[in-house]
């Protein structure tokens, strides 16, 4: 099959040294010059996940790539995804559907049967695309896991990629890791990587440039860019994410993200971030809690282990204390699991059992073995409490759990209505809502324009403020500018035309 697509990989000396961001910004570049590009990363290890059209599941990082790139997200980019249910086990997921949960020394030795499903996968982008762009995975350098590898320079050796090696000055010692990663690889290995990028630079550059022409020397390979700490802000996918460490300041009103260990989609509160008006913050301990307007219970890969956490913690009498003296609650997806009366799991899909929930709504769940994934559309019902002014508001979003909720009749009432599946003709309720807590399973229920101004104006009434002058762009308007900000800064600050050579002539050997 003759290759369609030039190539381009961008691998790291660790996890979170930038390779994400970097990968988004260059099909965002390829995109403004003219270019169809397409993202791929052949196993992805995430807890925020994307769910397609099809109602297939990918790693969120390359769906935001492929947003950058503007085109439509494919399973295709991410072929494997895994999702840690536990400190050595996840979820493994295939082609966008899952397969089974799997230890680590299970999918160790299991992973390289995967090969036939990664090269399909990337044989089909190249025959559509005009340039992919390749992400690795952690670092190539890890010697321990470099046999049987299908994420970095076994991927990259698959299908004959150049690679570009990115290191992370922030956390300090980029020389080590630079010139370490390429010590430890093979000599095949090596002659892979045609450039190297230290990523997250600040301060003067001119007091770096020595240490660059060094490292030029030590490992003969060029730096193509210092690329400066950027203030951009592009949807995460991991815990690593930097959000969680950030301390709100100064908002008019308070909301408090639960920090869950096994958290989620936190992407979901991601339209609240930048706000002037929100003091957004990520909680863990009751202490830290505080008496917020707003209480967000995130998704999380592990409902009834967090739920144990959560209480013995102290946060779910912190949180029940808080609706008592009239703080708002909002669960999604686990955290709405969470907030009913029990969660059982007769089929352990976790660790099996029956729990009690925090008993905020009326509402049970089960937990079981298939997954649902789809997005969906819909409006708010006759909602009720602080949140009612959203009854009858468009939403739009995506599911994606195992399990099922049932309201237990009472006064309770459904959170949307007439919801509608890209797959399926019928309509249907979901979600509940009681007084001020709300729970559904809607990923992205925030982001449709409108709902989150209608929701901080409801918030600063309830506080008897008024907020003046509420500026709200659309989710998808704002990050157009994020990714074109995105690439203006690479173009800034990193060599172009090397990276259109590279793609031009390959591993030069």
């Amino acid at each position: 099959m003759k290759r369609q697509a030039k190539v381009i990989m961008i691998q790291g000396t660790m996890s979170n040294a930038g390779k994400s961001l970097i990968a988004a910004g260059l099909c965002r570049i390829f995109k403004q010059d003219g270019y169809r590009a397409a993202p791929f990363k052949s196993q992805n290890m995430a807890l925020n996940s994307f769910i397609t059209r099809e109602g297939l599941e990918m790693g969120r990082a390359q769906a935001v790539q492929a947003e950058a790139a503007g085109v439509v997200p494919s399973v295709l980019m991410n072929p494997i995804l895994l999702k840690p249910t536990t400190d050595t086990g996840s979820q493994v997921i295939v082609n966008g559907k899952v397969q089974r949960t799997m230890s680590a020394r299970e999918y160790f030795s299991y992973k390289k049967e995967l090969v036939p499903d990664i090269l399909k996968a990337y044989h089909q982008l190249e025959q559509s695309y005009d340039v992919i762009v390749i992400e690795g995975a952690g670092s190539p350098a890890e010697i321990n896991l470099k046999q049987d590898d299908i994420v970095n320079m076994g991927l990259a050796q698959l299908v004959d990629a150049p690679v570009v090696l990115v290191g992370d000055i922030d956390r300090g010692g980029v020389f080590a890791q630079l010139a370490g990663t390429v010590m430890l690889l093979e000599p095949e290995e090596r002659a892979r990587i045609q450039g190297m990028i230290i990523n997250k630079f600040r301060g003067d550059s001119s007091i770096l440039l020595p240490g660059v022409e060094m490292i030029e020397k030590i490992t003969g390979i060029p730096v193509m860019g210092l690329v400066p700490y950027m203030q951009v802000d592009i949807e995460e996918e991991d815990s690593l994410t930097q959000r969680f460490a950030v301390k709100g300041t100064g908002g008019a009103l308070e909301i408090a993200v639960i920090r869950l260990p096994r958290i989620s989609n936190f992407t979901d509160f991601a339209v609240l971030d930048g706000i002037e008006e929100v003091n957004l913050r990520y909680v863990d301990s009751p202490h830290q809690l505080g008496e917020p307007d707003m209480i967000l219970l995130p998704g999380t890969k592990n409902t009834l282990g967090d739920l144990r956490w959560l209480r013995q913690n102290g946060l779910e009498t912190a949180i029940c204390r808080a609706v008592e003296k009239g703080s708002v609650v909002f669960g999604i997806c686990g955290g709405y699991q969470m907030l009913g009366r029990r969660v059982s799991d007769p089929e352990q899909v976790e660790a099996g059992g029956t729990v009690s929930g925090m008993g905020l709504l009326p509402v049970e769940t089960v937990l079981t073995r298939e997954k649902t994934t789809v997005q969906v559309r819909g409006h708010f019902s006759n909602i009720s409490g602080v949140l009612k002014k959203l009854s009858g508001m468009e939403l739009s979003g995506y599911e994606i759990h195992m399990g099922r909720t049932e309201i237990i009749p009472e006064t309770a009432a459904s959170l949307a209505a007439e919801m509608t599946v890209k797959s399926s003709p019928k309509q249907r309720k979901e979600g509940c809502c009681q007084r001020n807590v709300y729970g559904t399973y809607i990923h992205g229920i925030f982001d449709e324009t409108g709902i989150v101004k209608v929701l901080l104006t409801a918030l600063a009434e309830r506080k008897g403020i008024v907020l003046s002058e509420l500026k709200e762009m659309s989710r998808r308007e704002y990050k157009e500018t994020q990714y074109n900000m995105l690439a203006d800064t690479l173009r800034k600050n990193l060599d172009m035309e090397a990276v259109y050579t590279m793609m031009k002539e390959g591993v030069r050997k």
